[in-house]
């Protein structure tokens, strides 16, 4: 068995592992880039094989860094199956063509305003390449065994980080090689806890967070915080969001509060037609989190839901204070963008992030305390308070990745850490070797490795 690292190597994006045997060849993962362009110019790299010559790829979950390459992959030749969870396709089902739409909306606004170096832009792809990539998908049963004749075969676990999320654990019916996707959290508010191995031969763990703890204490109190002080001075809550997962978790805490009587009774708007749609997807796959129906129902309703352009752009008009949820997460696309450019530049108002953002970002850029932000080929001034919630992550920290690791029995012939930034992939490797003595290595881009 042969594995190459194509992706999520030194960064959090661009996930993309390529497995081999002397009959067949697949991709686990297959994801976009993100942040600094260097990175985003891989993205329109070929890869570096024919990729009519893949026989399959298997998807750990939804997520664009995970998924987002596959309509080009379709749009490039590839004409296989592609294996996934049954609330990943339904999730890809609304990522994927708003992927592509979001590209060719991209692509349009560079042309008319003439602020991209190339002449015309064009979108890496389009939202008819990304619905007729999912003619590719076939949904499997957490826990069924799939035989690839007899080469490969392989199957789902639970991963616990968001709708359809899973482990992914490969065998050549001699060796078994476990991919952790992203590795939810065992004491996550709405998902449920990641399931746990005791045996693999091989093992590629994420590192998100492996140089950091999460903050331990409730989301609520900050969230509360963040919304009461801000209600007061008559600004309004701008919220990056994942529409995947932290958008549902924010809306989950919101509900709580209000319920509670602990935040100001103003208007909470989800404004994302992506992030709405997966909302809805709670009760359908009610066996991936802990919400009963009832509290699904009233997480679903707490906020206005706003799905046209013109309602979009309305929210830029008020005079009240409000709470605005809208991706992109890490303010790299999307409708946020419009929202930013109104209310960064006044101090009355919070730009609140909830998650990791990938180096590169505007939302890591942000962060770091840039003065003025580009967006759309403007300048804007950044006066907003910043905030960033990071102790409702998705991603298990380093204490609670060492913890999953403890359920095995014996020890991995090595374990290959990727899926963080250079620092974070460093401190992890350094805390598995000096906790249980494995075999661990940083694999670097299009490094090789054969697995005997």
């Amino acid at each position: 068995m042969k594995l190459r690292f194509l992706g999520a190597t030194e960064t959090v994006t661009g996930s993309k592992y390529l497995l081999e045997s002397q009959h067949k060849k697949m991709l686990v993962d297959c994801g976009l880039f993100q942040g600094f362009k260097e990175l985003r110019l891989r993205n329109w790299a070929h890869l570096p094989f024919d990729v009519r010559d893949l026989d399959a790829v298997l998807l750990t979950h939804a997520h664009i860094d995970h998924s987002g390459y596959i309509p080009l992959l379709v749009k490039q030749g590839f004409r296989g199956k592609i294996y996934c969870s049954a609330a990943t396709y339904d999730l890809c089902r609304i990522l994927l063509p708003d992927s592509g739409y979001l590209q060719e909306e991209e692509a349009r606004r560079a042309n008319r305003y003439r602020y991209s170096k190339h002449d015309p832009a064009e979108p890496l792809y389009t939202e008819k390449d990304a619905r007729r990539a999912l003619e590719y998908f076939v949904c499997v049963d957490f826990e069924k065994k799939v035989q690839l004749d007899h080469s490969f075969s392989f199957k789902f676990r639970r991963s616990g980080h968001i709708l359809g999320s899973s482990f992914i654990e490969v065998s050549d019916g001699k060796k078994t090689l476990v991919f952790s996707g992203d590795l939810g959290r065992p004491n996550d508010a709405m998902m449920v806890e990641p399931e746990h191995f005791e045996q693999a031969d091989y093992l590629v763990v994420e590192s998100t967070y492996g140089d950091r703890l999460h903050d331990r204490s409730d989301p609520c109190d900050l969230i509360g915080e963040i919304i009461s002080t801000t209600a007061r001075r008559g600004g309004t809550i701008v919220i990056p969001a994942f529409a995947v997962g932290r958008t549902q978790s924010l809306l989950y805490y919101i509900h709580k509060l209000k319920k509670a009587g602990k935040i100001p009774n103003i208007p909470i708007f989800l404004d994302s037609p992506m992030a709405i749609n997966v909302t809805k997807l709670l009760s359908r796959h009610n066996k991936e989190h802990r919400l009963s129906e009832k509290i699904c129902q009233e997480v679903c309703s707490i906020a206005t839901y706003t799905r046209t352009v013109e309602e979009s752009k309305m929210l830029d008009h008020q005079a009240m204070p409000s709470v605005i949820i809208s991706a992109s997460g890490m303010a790299t696309g999307g409708r946020v963008l419009h929202h930013l450019k109104t209310y960064i530049g006044d101090d009355r108002n919070t730009i609140l992030f909830t998650g990791f953002q990938a180096g590169g970002t505007r939302g890591d850029r942000i962060l770091k305390g840039e003065k003025e932000i580009k967006i759309h080929g403007q300048m804007c001034p950044v006066r907003a308070r910043i905030e960033c919630l990071s102790n409702i992550s998705a991603h298990a920290d380093y204490q609670e990745i060492l913890d999953w690791l403890g359920h095995f029995k014996k020890a991995p012939k090595k374990v290959f850490i990727t899926h963080g930034e250079p620092l974070a992939s460093a401190a992890l490797q350094e805390k598995i070797i000096e906790k249980y003595g494995w075999n661990v290595s940083v694999p670097r881009y299009l490094q090789r490795e054969i697995l005997d």
